[in-house]
């Protein structure tokens, strides 16, 4: 039989983590001391778990990449996917954590006292004192890896991968880590000055957008792009919607875990991330109806995913209403963004400035409208300013200066990074950031992976086009429909064996790959 609580009855029962210097920067001895006190149970476990959804994230920008583009390139994208997970958390453990979330980082950039997590154990976080520090490593270890990947998807079809592996390690210590620093490390200079942004707008969706838009320059246009020869579908449209399942699953990790903690702030930033979601898929679903007068499976993955973006920065910040906003903004203005490559004479070929960039901008830029100080103190601690709704008008000012500062610096710093790599690639060709026209030809997964995304090979050898022959010498001819693939039975003049393909697959030609 349960015990009804009385309005007297402690919510929770924890030590108050001393503010004194006493303890070491580890938080205590865990020999002598037993850390878990400073915490509670529930705001770690939630942590925990929100690690992980971000985690199911990243193959799911790697699902919707791979669909997006041509089946020879799909499993190139998948790759870097996971591999990029690889690479940047070897970062983060080396030093990433450190120049970004150091307890005496400067305004700019962390400095190097928790290399290799040295010292990184039970002291509360920078982030939050709900969480201790090791929690918030691993927690934001995930957030710089889908950073990355989301970036490198720029490379679709021409971008060659040990280059790129490269870049992903330089580009996360110089770009990401200290954007990430100056937004989110309370030293940080856009976290003093009082910029909003929850969980990622400019340090993960702008900054990944405006590289990508710097990647694709450096990389140069795909072969046959602007001609009928790249007029084509994505490949897989059931690689999107997995992938868009996964992100949006994974995003209630990204955005409600960025409350730190399992309080209401994490309730509604979980109600709001849902909502800009369908918004959003729904909106841009619609912006492509009055095009095709179709009911695009691909325009709603990517409005979900436009919706999610926007809501980022404001999640922690907006009531559920503005969540509505978010999405019907989002998904307008990353529709219609896409059509931006073209002004600007670049071929992005997965439209990751448009949804990433531009949605990230939107997203902050919509933060210093609706943010309002009470859904801030939801978590019990947290006090703002607000925006425009509790009329802070200077909010806007600073949501800008946020946006713009963390776009060139990501933008050029990514231009700088290629143009290094690419001027020693002439002299060492294993570091050449873009394949040889054979090689795009053929497809990155043949030359750069060496497996398939589809194994095509035996449907190659086992099946053959209707030939008139087939037709007047085989006896169930009257029973084929058009359309259908023909297998021959055994006959003198052409038998099933006649039928093996002896060409390499590199040699095979297909209509659409």
């Amino acid at each position: 039989m349960s015990i009804p609580a009385t309005a007297t009855d402690p919510y929770v029962v924890k030590i108050p983590y001393p503010t004194d210097g006493s303890l070491p920067a580890t938080g205590g001895d865990s020999l002598t001391q037993d850390l878990n006190l400073y915490y509670n149970a529930g705001d770690i476990a939630w942590i925990l778990t929100s690690t992980a959804l971000v985690l199911l994230m990243i193959p799911g920008v790697g699902f919707f990449y791979s669909g997006l583009a041509r089946r020879k390139s799909a499993l190139s994208l998948l790759w870097l996917s996971v591999m990029g997970t690889a690479v940047i958390s070897l970062q983060w453990f080396f030093w990433g954590y450190s120049l970004a979330f150091s307890h005496t980082a400067s305004k700019f950039i962390g400095n190097l006292d928790n290399i290799g997590l040295r010292g990184v154990l039970g002291q509360p976080s920078v982030g939050s004192h709900l969480i201790p520090d090791l929690l918030y490593a691993v927690y934001q270890c995930m957030f710089a890896c889908i950073t990355v990947v989301l970036a490198v998807g720029a490379v679709a079809e021409r971008g060659r991968m040990l280059p790129c592996l490269l870049y992903m390690f330089i580009w996360s210590t110089l770009i990401y880590d200290p954007i990430a620093c100056w937004t989110w490390n309370p030293r940080g200079w856009i976290a003093i000055k009082g910029g909003l942004d929850f969980a990622g707008g400019t340090p993960v969706h702008i900054s990944s957008g405006t590289a990508a838009l710097a990647y694709s320059y450096m990389l140069g246009k795909r072969r046959g792009h602007g001609t009928q020869e790249l007029n084509y579908r994505p490949h897989n449209v059931t690689h999107i919607v997995i992938g868009t399942v996964f992100l949006w699953v994974g995003w209630f990790g990204f955005n409600a875990g960025s409350a730190l903690g399992a309080n209401l702030r994490a309730v509604m930033a979980a109600v709001v991330t849902n909502l800009a979601a369908c918004v959003g898929g729904m909106t841009w679903c619609l912006v492509d109806y009055r095009l095709e007068k179709k009911w695009s499976t691909v325009g709603f993955c990517s409005g979900v995913i436009a919706g999610l973006v926007a809501i980022t920065p404001g999640s922690g910040y907006v009531p559920a209403w503005a969540a509505v906003v978010f999405g019907v903004c989002g998904g307008v203005c990353c529709n219609y963004a896409t059509k931006l490559k073209y002004f600007l004479r670049c071929d992005d070929a997965l439209d990751i400035f448009a949804v990433h960039g531009i949605g990230g901008l939107v997203g902050n830029i919509l933060t210093g409208f609706f943010a309002a100080d009470y859904i801030a103190h939801l978590d019990g601690y947290t006090v703002i300013d607000g925006g425009w709704l509790n009329h802070h008008w200077i909010q806007l000012g600073y949501q800008l200066a946020d946006s713009f500062s963390g776009g060139a610096y990501s933008f050029f710093g990514t231009c700088i990074i290629l143009g290094i790599l690419d001027f020693i690639g002439r002299y060492i060709p294993a570091l050449r950031l873009r394949a040889s026209p054979e090689e795009e030809i053929l497809g990155i997964d043949d030359v750069e992976i060496g497996e398939f995304a589809y194994d095509y090979v035996e449907l190659s050898r086992d099946v053959k086009p209707l030939e008139d022959d087939d037709l007047s010498q085989n006896s169930g001819a009257a029973e084929y429909m058009p359309g259908q693939a023909y297998i021959p039975d055994e006959h003198p003049e052409k038998s099933h064996e006649s039928t093996r393909s002896t060409q390499p697959l590199r040699d095979l030609q297909f209509v659409d790959q």
